[in-house]
Parts: structure tokens; sequence; C-alpha cells
């Protein structure tokens, strides 16, 4: 018997709304005919070049001084100060809230989005990684048909600002990836920007 569709015909559906779709991923990613895995990804390194130490004085400051009770907040206060060191140190620019739109099932707003290097960032509502995940391998999906670039695998990161996961978007396979190793600010700082480093260099 065939599973009823999840998705349907004059219904649109922002990225955003995905978060709150009580389906399971699995499900979710069939109606666009993809696959889900949960295993290691072996994510690009690249020395981080400079002292942490700056960077690690303004996240414990903005910690102390800022309460992180939303997802706004905890993006200007955590998510938003590590990009930008990122995107300095290896001269990139990121456009952030792009917007895509590829069709009613596809469309919405990407938090932060390095297009030279096909990775996008979302800061997690309600700090609920597991949901948010959900929203990310979405807008991976329609990354894959809004960009250009012939590069085979996309990446994605989803967010609290204090916890930190990666998954990719295998194209040809039609496979999401999603790691479970989860990197926590400020204690693994210095692998996470090593691997966002190795990422957009």
């Amino acid at each position: 018997m065939n599973q009823p569709k999840i998705l349907q015909p004059g219904q649109p559906c922002t990225f955003s709304q995905y978060f709150d779709l009580p389906f399971a991923l699995e499900d979710i990613l069939a109606e666009f005919n993809c696959t889900l895995q949960r295993s290691p990804i072996d994510l690009p390194r690249q020395p981080f070049p400079a002292s942490i130490d700056p960077l690690l004085q303004q996240i414990h400051r903005n910690r102390k001084r800022i309460e992180l009770a939303n997802e706004t907040a905890r993006r200007e206060a955590l998510i938003a100060p590590i990009l930008f060191e990122i995107i300095d140190l290896s001269d990139r620019s990121m456009y952030v809230e792009y917007t895509i739109a590829v069709n009613e099932h596809l469309r919405g707003t990407i938090d932060y989005y390095i297009a030279s290097k096909n990775l996008i960032v979302i800061a997690a509502k309600q700090a609920d990684l597991v949901r948010g995940f959900t929203q990310l391998a979405v807008e991976l999906i329609a990354l894959d048909q809004w960009t250009r670039s012939q590069t085979p695998i996309l990446y994605g990161i989803v967010t609290t600002g204090e916890d930190w996961r990666f998954g990719i978007f295998r194209r040809q396979e039609r496979l999401v990836q999603q790691d479970p190793k989860r990197y926590l600010v400020p204690e693994e700082l210095t692998p996470l920007l090593e691997i966002l480093l190795g990422i957009v260099s």
C-alpha cells in the first residue's frame, strides 16, 4: 500500500514550516526522492592561522552580557561572530537572510549562505537540533536545484550557537548524510573553526 503524500499540490511549505512538521525526517526526504544516512562525515580541515583568543573572549563576553533566550540573540551573539571570523580569514562573502524559491515546497530564507563554497548555516529554532536538521536537509535539497555550481557535495550546519551539527547533501546519490558528532562552543571552538575553514577554503 502506498503511503499518503505529506506534501500536497497547492499547499505551499516554507523552510521554517518543515521544522514544525510531525513526520519522520526519512519520510519528508522521500517526498523529494532523497534518502538519509546517519554516519560520521569526513569533513575537511585546515589549521586555524590565528589565535582564537580574541574570538573566544568575544563569545564569553556575549554569553555573559546577553540573555540567549531566543534564536535572534543566539545568532547575533554566538553564530555570527564565528562565521564573520571565518569569511574574513578566507576572504569570502556571505549572504544573510538569503531567499530561495525553487517551487511551492522548496522556498524560504536561509539564515547564512556562503555561496562560493555552497555552505549554509541555520539557527535552530527553540534550540532544537533534531527538528532543525529536518529544516536544514530540505534547504540543502532546495540549494541543489538553485545553485549553478557543479560541486558534488553541499554542506550544511544547524546550530544553537553553542551546539553545532554538520550535514551534507551528496547530489548524485540524492543522499542527506547527518554527522552524529556535535561540536560544543566554546569547549570545541578550535576544531569547529578548523572544519569551517576547511570547507570554505
